[in-house]
């Protein structure tokens, strides 16, 4: 029997993304007669994939440049050659091109949402206004047009469900839990820690509206009362003038590291600093795009008995809560002194990492769907 080809594509997400390739690409290559392709923004690849696990490092270019546009074509001659029997598009971006081939062969369309992204453009400032709200209606209007197209949506968030009327009643929620590696322990617990060394973390995306202005200064205070505070900053800045500012801000700071910034990082070297870290930070400045959202971070940062320091939100204080994993705070008012007190009063985990955060119930999701799709 010939062997069923799945295609995960996004235009901007690295090769070696964990919801493309650690999620997504793991789980589905445990599915029999099943090859799993990955076609993503040029990366280091993984070590040692599933022997049906193929990569197809197809996209490099500026964020604003033609070469955008030239990669929809590299991708429609990955579609022509690959010939895959499901696509499932994780950006909006690559929506029609995969449309185009359904329409041309016998395969079906999946669309992975990760993000509501007509709602990211108009509440983040990342173009001018008249720009942004253009970029939006294209956006929201490609995904209503296509829709009745899609055989089936993968939805990350539970406020998709209601932010997005097209989904109708084909989706499956597939949240962006943890997915262990295989070196994976438990942490000990409960979490105690310590005045004389505190090792903060802000990982993920850097940017304004994630907060990383906030961290800094949070960081500052709290070098001031504990001189054996220290600041991790790793990730990936899509803002040329945001980093020029972050570097300009902690250049006498010796107390603050900066790893990656203009450059990807490797989700595994991420993980190894949330390990070495005694407080992951979340401040996220409050935003129509995220307050609803519940950050991946979030959940890596329990995984691993990570104490978090967290902006004010219902939805992640309930979570925070229910696993004692950390304090809420208003980083808008940072008061690093009153902070600490609290911080350091308690302890965290008393009870261990929550099954909720973990990936089996997504994964055991996602392969009964597929299945169904596959059939």
């Amino acid at each position: 029997m010939c062997e069923k080809r799945i295609l995960i594509a996004s235009l901007l997400k690295p090769i070696n993304d964990t919801r493309l390739y650690e999620k997504l690409g793991l789980s589905l290559a445990k599915l029999a007669g099943v090859q799993v392709h990955i076609a993503a923004y040029e990366a280091p690849l993984p070590e040692a994939p599933p022997h049906n696990l193929f990569f197809h490092p197809l996209f490099r270019f500026r964020r604003l440049s033609f070469g955008r546009l030239r990669a929809q074509l590299r991708f429609f001659r990955l579609l022509l050659r690959l010939k895959p029997d499901i696509v499932i598009a994780s950006t909006h971006e690559l929506l029609p091109v995969s449309f185009l081939y359904t329409l041309l062969s016998k395969s079906k369309l999946e669309y992975d949402i990760q993000e509501n992204y007509a709602l990211n453009l108009q509440a983040q400032q990342n173009y001018p206004w008249l720009l942004k709200h253009l970029f939006a209606f294209l956006v929201r209007s490609t995904e209503q047009l296509i829709a009745p197209a899609v055989a089936h949506f993968l939805v990350a968030e539970q406020t998709y469900l209601q932010e997005l009327p097209f989904l109708e009643h084909r989706y499956t929620l597939i949240e962006n839990k943890y997915k262990p590696g295989p070196n994976y322990r438990q942490p000990p617990f409960p979490v105690h820690l310590s005045k004389e060394s505190l090792r903060l973390l802000y990982s993920g995306t850097i940017a304004e509206v994630y907060g990383i202005f906030e961290a800094i200064a949070l960081a500052d205070q709290f070098h001031q009362v504990y001189p054996g505070t220290t600041l991790t900053i790793i990730g990936y800045c899509a803002q040329p003038a945001t980093l020029e500012k972050i570097r300009t801000l902690i250049r006498q700071k010796p107390y603050i590291t900066l790893i990656g910034g203009n450059n990807l990082v490797p989700h595994q070297q991420i993980i190894d600093q949330i390990q070495k870290s005694d407080v992951g930070l979340l401040p996220y400045q409050p935003n129509e795009s995220t307050f609803r959202c519940i950050p991946t971070k979030l959940y890596e940062y329990m995984a691993h008995a990570l104490p978090m320091l967290l902006q004010h939100n219902p939805l992640w204080e309930t979570i925070l809560a229910q696993a004692n994993a950390g304090i809420a705070v208003d980083f808008s008012k940072p008061a690093g002194q009153a902070i600490g007190e609290i911080l350091f009063s308690k302890s965290y985990y008393q009870n261990g990492v929550p099954d909720m955060v973990y990936w089996d119930a997504e994964e055991v999701k996602l392969l009964q769907v597929m299945g169904q799709l596959l059939a």
